[in-house]
């Protein structure tokens, strides 16, 4: 009932923000909407159509790439000769593989010192600034990749652990736009909609696959609907009733969890069997993830204080004690998965614990990651690169990299099928690879080109104009006051991210 009140409210026009395209818009600005008639909406078609940029003639460019795009994976798909992908088992090349992209990881490594707020002040330090997150998102889908390339089936709980932390993203990153822009608009949900199912429901449809094979799609879908729903219900408690903000947003966050308890520990999940039993599983694996991405969030802002108190600029002694205090943290909670949970090799024992303890070796990494003010102010570009299309290369690797839905190694170079030398298998490997990341690379951008003309198509259907784009930082962050007198401008910017991966051009 409160998606569906979101919604007539947004078609009337009520809500808040509109969007300029898949990049911010500020919210705040008022826009002026015209009544919803057919006349209106022909001339408002005609208007886009006639547009330079993000009008018809964009769109038309972008469909007639992407079907060059399809047509590639088609034959990918297809290709033949071929062999088995379970008689490429070897998990020696898959740490080989990993060594080479450790190598890269610091040859492409940047240091940026961190800058003063907005209103001038110390240095700001930033936790999983856009950088840090992309190369975050890069290194696990790497590895993501080469474990379904190199069948290395010991590392599954590691990758069910990393493909917990994108869905956790999904509820992270939205929280904090949400939070920030109040933005509930047509413009956004539709944005976001095209940008995660766009590309992977045209090669579904194209190349005939079920849409189970890309689950994660509807994980991060599903992610970012109830992320919405969970962030409107807090805004409204607080604008319609007067709640503070820590206690509007706490109610909203404990509301979601009642529900997400309500269905996923009841009968009700099996509703997911009228999909398939692959959905049944996959969103049972991850039935919190996204929830513990709000709760977090929410609770950000805190981080962010004791980030900037432990590894400030103030104090060098309580720097140092905190950067080893926070790594060895970090370190006994990635120990304390393992020990406890991530060693059991039988997947079925291990799955059902899964959703409730993964948060551990999620922040232990952050807390390693970040362990010293040097490390927040770095980060591999080549990894960064990697994060920046990990959508893309998510559901082109089993048609490209890999053919028949995944499960066939295609052989390009004579020589790499099963039996061959390993130079030329690895050779073969460089050279898909190369199409690959091509192909995944300029998905992206044709994605992206598609989402900000449909968006500019619904924006001139409802009258909303363009607006300034805002940086996002989470509403309690940004006090009246501080204790030193220091202006809204000064306050603490915990993160770049507009929207966690699931931004302009960044899905999982």
């Amino acid at each position: 009932r409160s998606f569906h009140l979101f919604l007539t409210m947004a078609l009337s026009g009520k809500t808040t923000g509109a969007t300029d395209d898949d990049a911010s818009y500020s919210p705040k600005d008022t826009t002026k909407r015209h009544a919803f008639r057919p006349a209106i909406m022909i001339n408002a078609v005609k208007a886009w159509a006639g547009q330079d940029t993000n009008g018809l003639k964009d769109f038309i460019k972008a469909q007639c790439k992407v079907s060059v795009v399809l047509a590639v994976a088609y034959f990918g798909n297809i290709w033949e000769p071929s062999y088995p992908r379970n008689d490429n088992h070897a998990p020696p090349m898959f740490w080989l593989v990993n060594t080479f992209l450790a190598i890269g990881t610091f040859a492409t490594w940047k240091w940026k010192a961190s800058s003063p707020g907005r209103g001038g002040g110390s240095p700001r330090v930033i936790i999983l600034g856009r950088e840090q997150t992309e190369e975050w998102k890069g290194w696990m889908q790497w590895a993501f990749i080469f474990y379904h390339y190199y069948r290395v089936f010991y590392v599954y709980n590691e990758i069910r652990v990393f493909v917990s932390a994108y869905v956790w993203m999904t509820g992270f990153g939205n929280f904090l736009y949400f939070d920030k822009k109040s933005d509930f608009s047509v413009e956004r949900f539709v944005s976001m909609v095209l940008r995660i199912n766009y590309f992977p429901l045209l090669l579904s449809f194209f190349l005939t696959v079920p849409l189970e094979l890309y689950y994660v799609v509807p994980l991060h879908t599903s992610g970012f609907v109830l992320t919405m729903i969970t962030c409107y219900i807090g805004y409204q408690f607080e604008r319609k009733l007067g709640m503070s903000y820590w206690k509007s947003r706490t109610l909203a966050v404990a509301l979601s969890l009642v529900a997400h308890v309500a269905f996923y520990e009841t009968p009700a999940v099996d509703f997911l069997l009228f999909f398939s039993k692959e959905y049944h599983f996959r969103f049972q694996a991850d039935k919190y993830s996204a929830w513990m991405g709000m709760a977090s969030g929410m609770l950000w802002g805190k981080v962010g204080e004791y980030m900037q108190w432990a590894h400030g600029f103030e104090n060098e002694q309580r720097r140092r004690k905190a950067s080893v205090i926070q790594f060895c943290i970090g370190v006994s909670l990635i120990a304390f998965w393992y020990g406890l949970f991530g060693h059991i090799q039988d997947k079925f024992t291990y799955n059902p614990i899964h959703p409730y303890v993964f948060v551990f070796a999620v922040i232990g990494w952050l807390m390693i990651r970040n362990c010293t003010r040097y490390l927040t102010e770095c980060h591999s570009s080549l990894l960064e690169f990697l994060g920046r299309n990990t959508l893309e290369t998510y559901v082109l690797q089993f048609h490209l990299f890999m053919s028949h839905n995944v499960q066939h190694i295609p052989v390009v170079i004579p020589g790499a099928d099963a039996s061959g030398s390993a130079v030329i298998k690895f050779c073969n490997m460089l050279l898909c690879g190369t199409v690959f990341v091509t192909m995944a690379v300029w998905a992206r951008k044709i994605t992206v080109a598609t989402q900000m003309s449909v968006v500019e198509l619904v924006k001139n259907i409802r009258g909303t104009t363009d607006t300034s784009v805002t940086v996002v930082v989470p509403q309690q962050l940004e006090p009246k006051s501080s204790p030193n007198g220091a202006s809204k401008e000064e306050t603490v910017e915990l993160t770049k991210m507009e929207s966690g991966f699931l931004n302009e051009g960044d899905v999982k």
